[in-house]
């Protein structure tokens, strides 16, 4: 009696993500990546009060995730160029949430650093595979959608992040850890649906030169770099300041205030940063960095007034006009860069691009937190605001030598 052997089945394939489910699922994880980095703007005073370290250890600790986020763009910010976005992508998003278990676990100031070491090497691999992917799924029939997902994503995740950190902050029993907790549940499920998605980069061999650290701007970005530099510093700048020592000057102006208004001043920043990128979009890309850079300066202003006037009202409206000028700023940037670059440059230039901004955001707030040890915050928020006014001119000067094209 002959027996049939029944042919072996084909072995089973996990569920692909099409674009239309891919675009939003990437543009989460941005999101998601960017909630992570500002959560523990509004935990710092907590941290404070308890591990009793100056202002100075503070812009450390924020620098520290700020610096290792570089590190990791200047190293491995177009890897996913080589081996493919998905691997990559997945890979960060574990890190990620390995990052945010050392948060929620840390006893002190040492583990806090490490925990924002390991949160910026994920975040740099993260961010630059993740904007990408973007740009590869976006819908051909609506053009510039990725461009506007790259700009807005990052700004409403900070906004969330901090936003709900300080509703923690009054609420929650655990504040220092419920937050961690939750960003490691979604990390953990990100990764996860990351892998049903269809890879859309060309793997190919080189994975290993483009480790050693190097900027790979397109070279049709290049003169768009060079024209956004001073705008795209002095916007960033203006940022890492408010999220370093955005609560330290609230509680200088308002000692008697919530505890939340520390976390406040920074969602503020971002809410309107968000707005403004959202409202800027129908601008040409020249004059919305133009019109946000030159915006930035009664933003710098206002914040500078805010110490001697002893008003939050001063400080809160500076920060919005700072929050504007920062959205409007990164609009046309992104539009500029981006647009001119060809499908296997967008990862290198997003990198290269955010390489600037993030320079921009630790170098100054570590600045300032030395000269708030040695002089005190008031006088340090006096130099950063003139300092920053002097880039802005810089950024107007170029504009008027080079008009708006585009």
């Amino acid at each position: 009696m002959l027996s049939v052997v029944a042919p072996p089945s084909p072995p089973r394939r996990l569920p692909v993500l099409g674009r239309r489910s891919a675009f939003p699922l990437h543009a989460s994880v941005l999101v998601g990546l960017l909630a992570a980095s500002s959560a523990p703007t509004p935990l710092y005073a907590l941290y404070q009060a308890e591990w009793h370290f100056s202002a100075m250890t503070l812009t450390v600790v924020f620098s520290a995730y700020a610096l290792s986020l570089l590190g990791a763009l200047l190293t491995a910010g177009t890897l996913s160029d080589h081996l493919g976005r998905r691997p990559v992508l997945t890979g960060a998003l574990l890190a990620e949430a390995a990052a945010m278990a050392v948060f929620a676990t840390a006893q002190g100031v040492t583990a806090l650093i490490a925990a924002r070491i390991l949160q910026g090497l994920a975040t740099g691999v993260a961010t630059s595979a993740a904007g990408a992917a973007l740009l590869d799924f976006e819908d051909p029939d609506r053009p510039g959608r990725a461009t506007l997902a790259n700009g807005i994503t990052p700004v409403a995740g900070m906004a969330a992040g901090v936003l709900a950190a300080t509703a923690l902050v009054q609420y929650a029993p655990a504040p220092t850890r419920t937050v961690y907790l939750l960003l490691l549940l979604l990390f953990t499920a990100q990764a996860a649906v990351v892998l049903l998605t269809t890879e859309t980069a060309h793997p190919h061999s080189g994975a290993w030169r483009s480790l050693r650290p190097g900027i790979a701007v397109a070279p049709a970005s290049r003169p768009a770099m060079r024209f956004l530099a001073p705008g795209v510093v002095a916007a960033w700048a203006l940022g890492g300041f408010y999220s370093s020592l955005g609560p330290s000057l609230a509680r200088l102006i308002a000692p008697h205030a919530s505890r939340a208004t520390g976390g406040l001043v920074f969602f503020t920043l971002t809410a309107a940063a968000g707005l403004a990128v959202h409202a800027a979009r129908r601008l040409p890309a020249r004059t919305a960095s133009s019109v946000g850079t030159a915006v930035l300066i009664p933003g710098a202003l206002l914040t500078l007034s805010g110490p001697h006037l002893h008003s939050l009202l001063a400080l809160f409206a500076g920060t919005a006009l700072a929050g504007i000028g920062f959205g409007a700023v990164t609009q046309g940037a992104l539009r500029l860069l981006l647009s001119p670059a060809a499908p296997d440059e967008r990862a290198g230039t997003l990198a290269a691009y955010y390489v600037l901004s993030y320079l921009a955001m630790s170098v100054p707030a570590v600045l300032a937190g030395l000269l708030t040890n040695l002089y005190g915050l008031q006088r340090a928020v006096s130099l950063y605001a003139v300092t920053v006014i002097l880039l802005t001119l810089t950024g107007l000067a170029r504009a008027v030598r080079q008009p708006s094209t585009g």
